[in-house]
């Protein structure tokens, strides 16, 4: 027999029993859709993590009050240190020739009001040099003035978000609103932005650092975000800044220096290794389709038993029996393949759709190898079916025993 005579036989056998095809196809197609949907999931975490780090800015290093190697862990969030990391340790880090700009930040919640309209905030203290560490540009007015770090003002720029809702179409650029008992005039609205590393830029209200401070009545600082001036400059201004603390907290080293790389490249392993095992776990379903198959196919030759025995009376070689049953798994895997294919493609298509801030978006080894595992697995299981059928005795098998 032909290529084309084996191809066409193996169809006809296939539509010769269509539910128990369409099964199987299924079983393959939800097993391939799962491999791509999961990985996507995973890759799409990975892409999403890589952008926000990439819109912190360049050449970044981030200061945490406290030391890892003190607490047993990460330094902690919004916990006690044992010193707290001030803005004139802020000023102080400045006197590094590696560093080109450093920005403080305070951080709270606070009611921000204007007539009668009021919203519970997240309130950022800050600098002028934020703006340009993290690459934030205002839609209208200015950012926050340049001026002396440890000096308060009461001046304020407004999220997109929070000034459409207090706002409206109204111009907010000199007016004054109320942050918890305090008043700041607004000088400035952010561009429209999403989110970045877990804060809504929207739903933000920034004011100068001491400003912040005074009014959450705290002296700390919650971070430091300092700017080298080149890529190979990180070191020597990590190096630098850790210098200048310890000078300064009387020779203890109670901070954290943490680079922009070194956290990207620890999260791009973590979401990696997830990705390959979110990918791992769903071609499990692609064996579980494989061992379907297998069973309909050992069926398939009981029921075939007289259509085989004729193949071998009329002198079909027990390798052509072979190939003529793996032909019909390798059909059915391929074709299953592309259908999941399909599938997962779809699926992330109408995830993109309800959530298009997050990147569904499948590795291209995900692609190739849910097709390759789910061919593969196809005719490694289709090859007992087939070697059975093949082994059945010719008059036996036309008298249908």
């Amino acid at each position: 027999m032909h290529i084309d005579d084996v191809i066409q036989f193996s169809f006809h056998a296939l539509q010769s029993y269509r539910t128990r095809t369409y099964l199987m196809l299924l079983a393959m197609a939800i097993g391939v859709a799962s491999v791509i949907l999961l990985t996507s999931l995973g890759e799409g975490a990975r892409i999403y993590v890589t952008q926000q780090f990439s819109s912190l800015g360049t050449n970044l290093l981030i200061v945490l009050p406290g030391r890892s190697e003190t607490t047993g862990g990460m330094p902690p969030i919004m916990g006690e240190t044992p010193r707290d990391l001030t803005l004139q340790d802020v000023m102080a880090m400045q006197r590094s020739r590696h560093v080109k700009q450093v920005a403080p930040i305070v951080v709270g919640a606070a009611p921000v009001s204007y007539q009668q309209l009021e919203r519970e905030v997240m309130i950022m203290g800050s600098t002028a040099n934020f703006f340009s560490v993290r690459q934030v540009t205002t839609s209208r007015g200015q950012i926050l003035p340049e001026m002396e770090i440890s000096r308060a003002s009461p001046e304020c720029v407004l999220g997109y978000s929070l000034y459409k809702e207090l706002f409206g179409s109204l111009s907010p650029l000199g007016k004054w609103v109320r942050v918890s008992e305090y008043r700041c005039r607004v000088i400035g609205v952010l561009e429209e932005e999403g989110m970045s590393m877990g804060m809504d830029m929207g739903e933000m209200l920034i004011m100068h650092a001491a400003s912040a401070q005074a009014l959450f009545n705290v002296n700390s600082v919650f971070r430091v975000l300092v700017e080298a001036h080149s890529q190979d400059e990180m070191d020597k201004a990590r190096e630098d800044v850790i210098s200048i603390i310890r000078e300064r907290h009387d020779g203890e080293d109670d901070i954290t220096v943490l680079s922009q790389d070194a956290l990207l490249s620890t999260f791009n392993r973590i979401l990696t290794a997830l990705t390959y095992s979110l990918g791992g776990i769903a071609a499990i379903s692609l064996l579980v389709a494989g061992i379907m198959i297998m069973n309909v196919m050992l069926v398939a030759a009981a029921q075939r038993t007289t259509e085989i025995g004729l193949l071998k009376a009329l002198g079909a070689p027990r390798k052509q029996i072979i190939l003529l049953f793996l032909t019909e798994s390798a059909c059915l895997s391929l074709i299953g393949a592309m259908l999941g294919l399909c599938f997962g493609l779809l699926g992330n298509w109408i995830l993109q759709r309800y959530f298009p801030d997050f990147p569904f978006q499948a590795p291209d080894w995900a692609l190739w190898s849910a097709v390759a595992v789910a061919l593969s697995t196809g005719l490694i299981f289709g090859l007992l079916p087939a070697r059975h059928a093949a082994d059945l005795d010719p008059v036996l098998a036309l008298s249908g025993r």
